[in-house]
């Protein structure tokens, strides 16, 4: 089953709190045969980023889109712009080193002001500060430790130690007894910023056609030969290809596929808050915990709570989203068993083993990154400028994220998805009974 058509209505946006006002109409759909120096499959951040970059420098840009631009996870997401990678520096030192773990939070820093230089001429506000909320006390323990080591090793010293008073003078929520605020983290509409992102690549000079699914591509065999894209009823022939689909990459690359894991996960919006809005954060700041299967929150402008939690690996989401994850904000938020949720919606991401993204060259004119683990709002515009850089021969950046380890899943495409249905049910219980 394609993971592109299995919950959503073909050219339609998910009923999202983000996409309720999008009044943007269709591109047009590809047809007959056009030439382009790069090819970009997927208008989410990753390749909007990439084709504006390209843009900028007189490359010709298409970008073909199955849906619409911002339909995928990027215009789903929480919208919280994290810090670092996905895994904490002292992970990533035992990972790669010191020199390398350095390196990669270099790069993410890039990543977070390269995403606020792209927000603003969007129009898109950057609310900053993020609260990592913890339930036990190793959790703090190892959270008051990385916040010193990032200020002592990394030179970052926005993020403060908060202790359970501290975090419940942010977070107003029994559900946690300590954690941290990182002041140089931040949130913002993830759709509004992608709409624009895809506004600005036009601008440069980028074509974007919607409800064109790419269903093949032959590469060339050769670096300076060409490819070819097919999608929908018509073909692009082309230079370079890049591919920026993450978990709705399909059946176009099963190599990356077999390190890369589409899952799903859920949120909700409630009705306007008002004045309870203070009993939920006492600042415009988001907040997420230490659970694995992660709750992730914040208010938007209009003080709604926008709260994610809960997942599942089947192709199909839940036929209740609403009630799923309502439950999972009950347990951090008791006080709100009365609020009316206004919106529910689900969306796949793309998971990997290492929880680092992956970044390849599937073909010698093609390259590829997906596999954010929901650490992806800023790091995939920050991986659409780097393969733009490496199509214009400036590729350091790149082999940089293309050297971190990345492992297959067990069993490869064809049984990585029961392995990872029974690793979730198991660190799932494991979040229930709060070990």
């Amino acid at each position: 089953m394609d993971l592109l058509f299995a919950n959503d209505r073909r050219g339609a946006f998910p009923p999202s709190l983000y996409a309720e006002g999008i009044t943007d109409t269709a591109r047009p759909a590809l047809r007959g045969e056009s030439r382009a120096d790069v090819v970009v499959v997927g208008a989410g951040l990753t390749g909007l980023s990439a084709a504006l970059h390209l843009a900028r420098v007189g490359r010709r840009v298409i970008v073909l889109e199955a849906h619409r631009a911002g339909f995928g996870a990027s215009g789903r997401n929480g919208g919280q712009v994290g810090s670092g990678q996905r895994l904490e520096v002292d992970d990533l030192e035992r990972m790669v080193g010191r020199i390398a773990s350095r390196r990669l939070w270099d790069m993410a820093e890039e990543a977070k002001a390269l995403t606020r230089d792209l927000a603003a001429p969007a129009n898109v506000p950057f609310h900053p500060g993020i609260a990592h909320a913890a339930r036990t006390q190793s959790e703090v323990r190892h959270a008051h430790a990385i916040a010193e080591k990032l200020a002592r090793d990394y030179g970052y010293d926005k993020v403060q130690p908060l202790d359970r008073e501290g975090l419940r003078a942010l977070v107003r929520s029994d559900a946690y007894i300590g954690g941290d605020v990182d002041r140089g983290a931040g949130h913002l509409d993830p759709l509004a910023l992608t709409l624009g992102l895809a506004r600005q690549a036009e601008a440069a000079g980028a074509l974007i056609h919607e409800l064109s699914h790419v269903h093949r591509i032959t590469h060339a065999d050769r670096a300076g030969g060409t490819s070819i894209v097919q999608a929908g009823h018509g073909r692009v022939i082309c230079d370079h290809v890049i591919l920026a689909a993450n978990g709705y990459l399909g059946g176009l690359d099963d190599r990356i596929a077999a390190r890369v894991m589409p899952i799903n996960n859920f949120v909700i919006a409630t009705e306007p808050l008002g004045k309870r809005a203070n009993d939920v954060l006492c600042e415009n700041v988001a907040a997420h915990d230490t659970r694995f299967v992660v709750n992730y929150w914040r208010l938007d402008d209009a003080r709604r709570l926008i709260f994610g939690g809960g997942e599942n690996v089947s192709y199909r989401f839940p036929r209740d989203i609403a009630g799923k994850v309502k439950w999972a904000m009950l347990q951090v938020y008791p006080q709100l068993h009365d609020v009316k949720i206004t919106h529910a919606w689900g969306g796949t991401l793309a998971i990997t083993m290492t929880r680092l993204p992956v970044f390849t060259r599937p073909a010698p004119n093609c390259l590829s990154a997906s596999g954010y683990s929901g650490h992806g709002v800023a790091l995939a515009n920050l991986a659409g400028k780097l393969m733009a850089q490496a199509v214009q021969g400036q590729s350091d950046g790149f082999d940089t994220m293309a050297a971190l380890p990345q492992p297959s899943f067990p069993g490869g495409v064809a049984f990585r998805w029961p392995l990872l249905v029974a690793g979730m049910s198991w660190y799932s219980l494991r979040d229930r009974l709060g070990v």
